[in-house]
C-alpha cells in the first residue's frame, strides 16, 4: 500500500498529526466528515494502486510517436487524475457520472434545477453525492473562511484599472499565499508526508471559499468603479457569487452563474490549466502558488480565453448579417466563405471530443427554457445546425461538433454579464474546483515531483532512420 494512504489510515498515528492540526487550523465538524470520506475512498484504492506500482509499473500504456512528442504531447497518456475522465463519445465524467447525471443527482438551491457547483467539489473530492445536510454544512463551512485579509484588498484595491481581471486574479491568490497552511506546516519542519494530504485540504477548502470573493472585487473595481456588493451569506457558493457581481438580482442569473460553474469545474488533467496546476504542485508549491500558475495557464487565448472569442465572432456575424433573418442555409454559405477567406470559426472542434460537447448541450437546454427568443442564442442555435456539415465537409476536421464555447458568451451575456475580458475569471472561479480536488489527491497518493524526458530535434532525426 502507498505510503501516504497506509500510514494516513493507521489509527494509532493521530497524536502528533492532531497537534500539528492545532497549531495551524481548527477543524469543524464538516471537515472531519469530509476528511473521512476521503480516507475511506483512499482505502479503496490503496489496494488498486500498489499493484499498479508495484506488479505493472514496466507495462505499455501505448506507443510514443515523433508527432506526438512535436504536437503538444496530445493523446500521450502520461498522467493520473482521479477526479474526471474525458470520454471522446460521452464528455468528461465526474467521479464516472455525466454531467446528465450530475445535473441530476447533485444537491440543488431552492426553486433551482441546476445542480450546486460546490456540490461537484465534494464530489470530486470523495466520490460521493453530498447529503442536502452535507450540503447546508459544506457552504456554512465555505462561507467562514470566504474572508479576504486586508492586505490582499489593499492589493487588488491598488491595481490599475487596466490591468487585465485575469492579471489581477493571479495577484491576488499570490497574495493570498502568505495564508497557506500547508506552507506554514512545512516551513515548521516537522510536517510528516502522511498530513501532506490534510494541509492541502485545508488550503484547498480556503482557497475555493475565497476566490468568488476576490473575482468579484476585481469586477466590481474594474467595471463598477469600486462599489462593492457585501456577500450574502444566506446563499449558496455560486448564487452568492452572482450576487456579488451585481449585473443581474434575478434567479435566473444566480442559475446560469450555478450552471457554467457546475459544467468547467473539472476537464481532466491534460488540459493547461490543470497540467500547470498539477506540475507546479508536484513541486510541493502550495495550492496558492500551483493555482495562480494555472490561472495564468488559463489566461491564454488557446484555453480560457476561447469562449469570449466566440461571443466576439457571434458578434460579428450578427453585424455582417444585418437585417437578414439567420437560417441554415444563409450560415452555411456565411461558413463556406468564411473557410474560404482562410479565417476559423470559433466554438466548433475539440482536441478529444468527437461529438457535440455534452456541456454545449446542457446550456443550450437551458437556453432554450429561458431565452429561446434572444437574437444571438436564435444565430447560435442556427450555426449549431448548419457550420458541423461544411466542417465535415473539408475532410480536415476530427470533430466538427460545437464545444461548451460557443454558447457560454452568449448565456452570460443575456444577463447583463457582458464585460467580455472577464469571462475567462468566471472560468477560473469554477475551475479551481477541479484543479484543487486534484491537488489533494496527488498528495494523497504520494505522486512525485512531475519530470518527464525531453529530447532535441537531431535526437528524434536520428532515431526516426
Amino acid at each position: 500500500m502507498p505510503l501516504m494512504i497506509r500510514r494516513a489510515l493507521r489509527p494509532g498515528l493521530q497524536t502528533s498529526s492532531q497537534r500539528l492540526q492545532q497549531r495551524f487550523f481548527a477543524q469543524s465538524a464538516v471537515v472531519s466528515t469530509l476528511q473521512g470520506k476521503i480516507k475511506a475512498l483512499a482505502e479503496k484504492k490503496a489496494p488498486q494502486l500498489q499493484a499498479l506500482r508495484k506488479e505493472h509499473a514496466d507495462k505499455s500504456l501505448g506507443e510514443t510517436t515523433v508527432g506526438m512528442a512535436i504536437g503538444g504531447m496530445r493523446g500521450i497518456k502520461c498522467l493520473v487524475s482521479e477526479t474526471s475522465l474525458l470520454d471522446p463519445m460521452e464528455g468528461i465524467r465526474y467521479r464516472g457520472r455525466t454531467l446528465e447525471e450530475c445535473m441530476e443527482q447533485l444537491p440543488k438551491a431552492p426553486g433551482s434545477k441546476i445542480g450546486l457547483p460546490e456540490a461537484a467539489f465534494w464530489l470530486l473530492l470523495t466520490d460521493e453525492i453530498p447529503t442536502d445536510a452535507d450540503m447546508k454544512a459544506f457552504q456554512e463551512e465555505l462561507h467562514k473562511r470566504s474572508s479576504l485579509p486586508d492586505s490582499v484588498l489593499k492589493t487588488i484595491d491598488g491595481l490599475p484599472k487596466d490591468t487585465h481581471p485575469m492579471t489581477q486574479l493571479s495577484i491576488g491568490l499570490l497574495a493570498l499565499q502568505p495564508q497557506s497552511h500547508f506552507g506554514k506546516a512545512y516551513r515548521s519542519g516537522s510536517l510528516k508526508k502522511t498530513d501532506y494530504w490534510t494541509y492541502t485540504l485545508e488550503d484547498a477548502l480556503d482557497l475555493n471559499a475565497k476566490i468568488p470573493i476576490l473575482a468579484a472585487r476585481i469586477f466590481r473595481n474594474v467595471f463598477f468603479d469600486g462599489k462593492h456588493i457585501p456577500s450574502d451569506t444566506s446563499l449558496d457558493w455560486a448564487g452568492n457569487y452572482a450576487h456579488m457581481l451585481g449585473v443581474n438580482d434575478s434567479d435566473s442569473f444566480k442559475d446560469v452563474t450555478r450552471l457554467y460553474l457546475m459544467l468547467h469545474a473539472d476537464h481532466e488533467a491534460g488540459n493547461v490549466s490543470a497540467h500547470t496546476t498539477h506540475l507546479v504542485g508536484s513541486a510541493l508549491s502550495d495550492p496558492y502558488y500551483a493555482y495562480a500558475a494555472g490561472v495564468c495557464g488559463l489566461a491564454g487565448p488557446l484555453h480560457g480565453l476561447a469562449n469570449q472569442e466566440c461571443l466576439r465572432w457571434l458578434k460579428a456575424t450578427r453585424a455582417t448579417l444585418g437585417d437578414q433573418e439567420p437560417t441554415v442555409e444563409l450560415l452555411t454559405q456565411f461558413a463556406k466563405d468564411t473557410l474560404a477567406s482562410g479565417k476559423v470559426i470559433p466554438g466548433f472542434g475539440h482536441g478529444v471530443l468527437r461529438q457535440s460537447d455534452p456541456r454545449y448541450m446542457i446550456q443550450r437546454q437551458f437556453a432554450q427554457e429561458n431565452f429561446p427568443d434572444d437574437p444571438l442564442f436564435k444565430l447560435a442555435n442556427v450555426c449549431f445546425q448548419a457550420i458541423p456539415p461544411v466542417l465535415q465537409a473539408t475532410g480536415k476536421v476530427k470533430n466538427p461538433w460545437p464545444n461548451v464555447d460557443a454558447l457560454s458568451g452568449t448565456c452570460m451575456q443575456r444577463y447583463g454579464l457582458d464585460q467580455e475580458d472577464y469571462y475567462t475569471v468566471v472560468f477560473a472561479v469554477s475551475r479551481a474546483l477541479g484543479c484543487t480536488s486534484n491537488l489533494v489527491w496527488s498528495r494523497m497518493m504520494g505522486l512525485p515531483i512531475e519530470r518527464p524526458k525531453s529530447v532535441t530535434l537531431d535526437w528524434l532525426s536520428e532515431h526516426v532512420k
